[in-house]
């Protein structure tokens, strides 16, 4: 709907009751319903939903249209994105914001800084979730606000063609709300559990919820060691418990992404039920580390299970916990995905222990063979040493083709010494193309960081504390942050602006009129940042 159709609604809303509402004006409704254009997180998930689906088939379209998120912490760290990739790029599409269940843990639970074990407040997460989208609202509203301005201004100089300008910009807004991939780990208990718990994402605004196969009271995060994945039924039941939310609160077009654990997962908490031969709990035994025995070996409870005739025992551990084969992780990664793709998954999520292309691509090769249009979520994470993964990926192509490497040692390759050779230079090449590259060779449909604020946050804090708590003083402040902040346009050097001063001030005009106190005037230090 256009400005003008806006304005045009809200006049016949209020021309019934004018006698008694003479002092709302139908622009400042049609303003105030432009800037608040979502009324609830329902409103967001259909609508993020639909834009995530549009994408999606983009991607099968051309993988060269893949998709891109980093993940956030805090509201205002995620309209911050926002605000830059419009400024930017003049576009959000392809753009979304990533939840990381670890950040939840480290950063916003009320026990405190927590590892990454489901430890933390399950309502933790959707609280984060609708958080992240009011700062996005009110980045919608601080922009339309400021066209509303300039809007005025115009009018005010009898600009009739900078006033035809505003409003084509008006009509055109591209709003701050993109869609959210949610982090429900492996989804806090039972699946019911995981179905109250999903219906509190989707309504908080979420569009896309990922979903893992790890045991939910032991899981870990997925670069780490000891982590316990369920058999395929039991994760299943979860999908569809995330699949019933959707359906029932009427997002019908929810994304679900599966997340396998197990290329790092060796261990399993249960035995499968197995109904017949070569079903899907079969499948999952099969990689079982299993001894054979016969009768008269059977020690005082020992578990034995039956396959092909034979008695095998399963190496169980004190902590009560099975162990798979060695050397199994990928085959059983390819047989969770294709068996999530098949009982109502959308998308997948392989956690790998390298970013590496082709290990990544021959897993995803495997599962097309049987679903042809199985595409990826990826980590991008800061766990992996990027640094020196690239560098021994690119000194063992070299030596493999038969190149001299002599001059470096493997092991040694993130030092600073090599920043300057040829290697160093064709191992940041392929960092900077690996997106692309995997979109395109392993079918990564969406790239995302999963704790790139958490980091930069530590950086930039560090930075600032060691040069204004050191010599430089308020110098480390004003030439490091404040005098960039000028210089590169960044919105919130404003900062009473970017609190939602101007809004506020709106809001006071709308209410009282010419009466209205309102806080930018003359004497607002913020005007000194005009020029």
């Amino acid at each position: 709907m256009t400005y003008s159709q806006t304005i045009a609604e809200a006049r016949s809303a209020i021309t019934p009751n004018a006698p008694t509402w003479s002092g709302i004006e139908a622009e400042n409704v049609a303003r105030m319903r432009l800037q608040n254009r979502f009324r609830t997180g329902l409103d967001i998930a259909r609508y993020t939903a639909k834009i995530m689906r549009q994408d999606m088939a983009a991607y099968d379209a051309d993988q060269a249209q893949y998709t891109q998120s980093l993940g956030c912490w805090h509201g205002f760290i995620g309209q911050q994105k926002l605000i830059s990739i419009k400024k930017h790029f003049g576009s959000t599409k392809g753009r979304y914001l990533y939840l990381s269940g670890w950040m939840v843990a480290a950063l916003r639970s009320e026990f405190g800084p927590l590892p990454d074990q489901s430890m933390h407040e399950k309502t933790s997460v959707p609280a984060l979730i609708e958080e992240l989208y009011t700062f996005l609202r009110q980045a919608d509203a601080r922009e339309l606000g400021g066209l509303f301005r300039e809007l005025d201004k115009a009018r005010e100089a009898g600009d009739a063609v900078n006033q035809h300008r505003l409003l084509g910009k008006i009509d055109a807004f591209q709003t701050h709300v993109v869609p959210i991939i949610a982090d429900i780990d492996a989804g806090f208990g039972n699946a019911e559990a995981t179905y109250l718990l999903a219906k509190k994402f989707i309504e908080a605004g979420a569009c896309c919820i990922q979903i893992e196969n790890q045991v939910s009271d032991e899981k870990q995060c997925g670069h780490q060691d000891g982590k316990v994945t369920v058999p395929h039924e039991d994760f299943i039941a979860k999908i569809r418990a995330v699949r019933y939310a959707f359906m029932e609160l009427g997002v019908d077009d929810g994304v679900i992404v599966a997340r396998t654990d197990s290329l790092g997962a060796g261990l399993t908490k249960q035995i499968a039920y197995v109904r017949e031969a070569g079903d899907i709990g079969d499948q999952y035994n099969s990689f079982l580390d299993c001894e054979e025995v016969d009768l008269t070996a059977i020690g005082h409870g020992d578990v034995i299970i039956s396959r092909d005739g034979k008695l095998l025992r399963p190496k169980r551990l004190p902590s009560n916990l099975y162990q798979f084969r060695p050397g199994t992780g990928e085959d059983r990664c390819v047989l969770d995905c294709i068996h999530a793709l098949q009982n109502g998954a959308d998308l997948l999520w392989i956690e790998t222990e390298k970013p590496h292309i082709g290990q990544i691509g021959g897993m995803v090769k495997r599962i097309r063979e049987v679903i042809p249009g199985a595409k990826l979520v990826y980590n991008n994470s800061p766990s992996f040493n990027w640094t020196l993964n690239f560098r021994q990926q690119v000194f063992d192509a070299w030596a493999e083709a038969g190149r001299d490497v002599s001059a470096y040692d493997r092991a040694r390759l993130m030092s600073v010494d090599y920043d300057a050779t040829e290697l160093a230079a064709e191992a940041d090449e392929r960092i900077r193309t690996f997106q692309r590259d995997a979109a395109r060779e392993a079918g990564i449909f969406h790239h995302l960081i999963t704790l790139p604020t958490y980091h930069t946050a530590a950086l930039s804090t560090d930075n600032l504390a060691r040069e204004y708590f050191g010599e430089q003083g308020m110098l480390g402040y004003v030439k490091n942050v404040q005098r960039e902040e000028i210089r590169q346009g960044i919105a919130c050097v404003k900062h009473q602006n970017m609190a939602g001063s101007d809004i506020g001030d709106d809001h006071k005009e709308y209410f009282a009129g010419e009466a209205a106190l309102k806080a930018g005037g003359a004497h607002n230090t913020m005007n000194q940042f005009a020029a």
